[in-house]
C-alpha cells in the first residue's frame, strides 16, 4: 500500500488506516465479537494498513486490550494511535486533563496495548478546568520519557463549544495555536467525508501549511456512504446512530442521492469498485498529508477499505462528487 507521512517527524503509515472503535464501542453492541475483530486487525495489517486508531475510553479500556492481543505478535508492523482525556461514567463522559492523570493513563494504555511505546498519543478532548498547555506539557514529557513518539489533537466535536456564527473548527484552531507553542503537533484527527466536508474550510489548510498530518475520522459517514444501510431499518439503542439526526428514516431517505452519486463514480472506475471505496478515495485526494481512518470490525470491510488506496479518481470524478447535494439533517 502507498505510504503517507504524519507530521514533521515523517512518521510513515499506510495511506488508509483502521478505526478500531466499532469493535468495542458505539456501534451495534450485540454484533461485537472479539475474535472476529482480532481477525479484522490481522487482515488490515496483512494488506498494509498500519495505522490502528483506538482510545482508552472505547469500551472503556476493552478496545486497547483487544488491540494488545494483536500487537503482542505484530507490534513492528503497526503504527499505534491512542487517545487520552476522557473518562466514561454511568451515562456520562467527562474530560480529565490533569497532568498526573495523563501520565498514569499513558502507563495504563501501554500495559493494555502490550507495547513499550505509543506512536501517536492524542488528546481526545481538552479539560475546560485545566489550561490545555498544562495537559499538553504533560504529554510532551511522555515523549521525552520515550513512552510516546508524537502528539496529536482530536477536533472539538460538532456539538461542542460551537457559538452562533462561528465556523465549526474555530475552537480546535484556537487550541492548536496554543499547544503548538508548547510542543509540536504531529497530527489532527477530525471528521471529514463527502457528506461532512467542513474541515476543508480552515482545519485542513492549517495542517497542510504546517506539515501536520490529518487523520480523517468517519470518512464513510458512520457507514451511510457505504450504501449498505437501509432507511427505516433502525439501530440498537446503544448505537450512536440511533440518536444522530442524519440517521432518522426520513433523513436517510433524503440523503440517498449522495450514495447514488458515489455509485455512479464507482461504476466508471470499473468492476468491483464500491461506493465506500470512492468515498475513501475522495478523502485520499484531499492531500498527501491526509489519512482516512474508516472503522470496522469485520475482515471483509477491512479488505474493501484497504482497496480504496488503489482507486484513482479523475478530475471528472472529483467534479461530480463536488456537485453532490449537501447532507440533510445536522446537529445544528
Amino acid at each position: 500500500m502507498e505510504r503517507r507521512t504524519i507530521g514533521a517527524g515523517a512518521l510513515a503509515v499506510g495511506a488508509v488506516g483502521l478505526g478500531c472503535m466499532p469493535m468495542s464501542w458505539a456501534y451495534n453492541g450485540s454484533r461485537q465479537r472479539g475474535d472476529e475483530s482480532v481477525r479484522a486487525v490481522h487482515k488490515a495489517l496483512d494488506l498494509g494498513v498500519t495505522l490502528l486508531d483506538t482510545a482508552d475510553m472505547y469500551g472503556p479500556f476493552t478496545n486497547e486490550l483487544l488491540l494488545g492481543r494483536v500487537l503482542k505478535e505484530r507490534r513492528a508492523e503497526a503504527f499505534v494511535s491512542t487517545k487520552v482525556g476522557l473518562l466514561v461514567g454511568d451515562q456520562h463522559i467527562v474530560a480529565n486533563g490533569r497532568p498526573g492523570y495523563v501520565k498514569r493513563a499513558c502507563d495504563a494504555s501501554l500495559r493494555r496495548l502490550q507495547t513499550d511505546v505509543i506512536d501517536l498519543y492524542q488528546l481526545h478532548r481538552a479539560d475546560p478546568e485545566i489550561p490545555v498547555e498544562e495537559t499538553w506539557g504533560a504529554m510532551a514529557e511522555l515523549v521525552q520519557a520515550g513512552k510516546v513518539r508524537a502528539l496529536g489533537l482530536c477536533a472539538v466535536g460538532a456539538r461542542g463549544g460551537r457559538r452562533s456564527g462561528a465556523r465549526l473548527h474555530d475552537a480546535t484552531l484556537r487550541q492548536l495555536q496554543r499547544v503548538q507553542q508548547v510542543f509540536p503537533v504531529s497530527a489532527v484527527e477530525a471528521e471529514l467525508s463527502v457528506w461532512s466536508p467542513e474541515a476543508l474550510d480552515a482545519l485542513l489548510p492549517w495542517c497542510e501549511a504546517r506539515g501536520v498530518g490529518f487523520l480523517a475520522a468517519m470518512p464513510l459517514g458512520n457507514g451511510f456512504l457505504t450504501g449498505t444501510l437501509t432507511p427505516g431499518e433502525g439501530f440498537e439503542p446503544d448505537d450512536l446512530r440511533a440518536r444522530h439526526p442524519r440517521f432518522t428514516a426520513e433523513m436517510m431517505a433524503a440523503n440517498q442521492p449522495i450514495v447514488a452519486g458515489l455509485r455512479r463514480v464507482a461504476r466508471r472506475q470499473g468492476e468491483g469498485v464500491t461506493a465506500a471505496q470512492v468515498a475513501l478515495a475522495w478523502v485520499l485526494a484531499r492531500g498527501r498529508h491526509v489519512v482516512p481512518v474508516p472503522g470496522t470490525k469485520q475482515c471483509r470491510w477491512a479488505a474493501e477499505n484497504a482497496g480504496a488506496a488503489d482507486v484513482r479518481l479523475t478530475a471528472e470524478d472529483l467534479a461530480e462528487l463536488g456537485r453532490l447535494p449537501a447532507a440533510q439533517g445536522s446537529w445544528d
